[in-house]
């Protein structure tokens, strides 16, 4: 079953027009990887699933068109978004900023919060050691989890995560990497990976969706992308160098 299907999608930053005609299904308990290099469109398809970006087209989210909801009410139904750059509030604690997680909790879920921030701290023990800590003073890893943790707090059916190894070591990106499928299995969650850095992305991937000048030129599951010599010439090589780096245009 598809949590979310886009047809026909555009998007723009003012005139200048950013993806062209996007067609997407996202299966519900997925992992799906965006991939492409600098420019390619990955941060401003997430900015459109969330409406964060002028947008048009045919969307919709378990069942339900979401094409003319704002931001907020996408939020509400179920959708997270870790935006580039983590977007945490430096000033604020650990805990002051995971608490703002919840304010876009459905109704229902409210009474679970106190549950909810308690599994926070067992999936990333470093949050509940630091807890009382400004935001501020973490490290890149460390405020990269604390922008994760924020958004599962929300209690998100899909989460869309942006860049994740942007500005981390090596290690702390393979770390960090591995706890999407433990965290996807804990939290019941769907997860739109836009990332550079393809072998990580396709070592936690069902499925791969390469994009390039704003469209899909190949979308399979991500086993499938190993060994396509395409991608591997096109792309792959150019990632290991590139990984890290701010998309350009998107």
């Amino acid at each position: 079953m598809n949590l979310l299907s886009l047809r026909g999608v555009t998007a723009a930053y003012g005139k200048v027009e950013v993806l062209h005609g996007i067609d997407l299904d996202v299966e519900e308990g997925s992992i799906v990887a965006v991939l492409g290099p600098n420019g390619a469109g990955k941060t401003s398809l997430l900015r459109a699933i969330s409406r964060t970006i002028t947008v048009r087209g045919t969307r919709t989210f378990a069942g339900a068109d979401i094409a003319r909801l704002r931001t907020p009410q996408i939020a509400r139904l179920g959708v997270g978004h870790v935006p580039e750059g983590r977007g945490t509030f430096s000033d604020f604690t650990v805990e002051e900023n995971l608490r703002l997680g919840s304010v876009a909790r459905p109704a229902a879920r409210r009474s679970d919060t106190a549950g909810d921030l308690a599994r926070i701290f067992r999936s990333f023990p470093v949050l509940a050691e630091f807890r009382r800590r400004p935001a501020g003073a973490l490290s890149g890893g460390q405020a990269q989890m604390l922008a994760v943790a924020r958004a599962l707090l929300a209690r998100p059916r899909l989460l869309l995560v942006d860049e994740p190894s942007l500005g981390l070591a090596p290690l702390t990106t393979k770390e960090l990497f591995s706890q999407f499928a433990a965290l996807r299995a804990e939290w019941d969650l769907t997860i739109l990976l836009a990332e550079q850095n393809a072998r990580l992305s396709l070592a936690v991937a069902d499925r791969a969706v390469l994009l390039s000048r704003g469209r899909v030129v190949h979308d399979g599951p991500a086993a499938e992308y190993h060994s396509t010599d395409a991608l591997q010439a096109h792309y792959l090589g150019a990632a290991s160098s590139t990984t890290g780096q701010k998309e350009e245009s998107a």
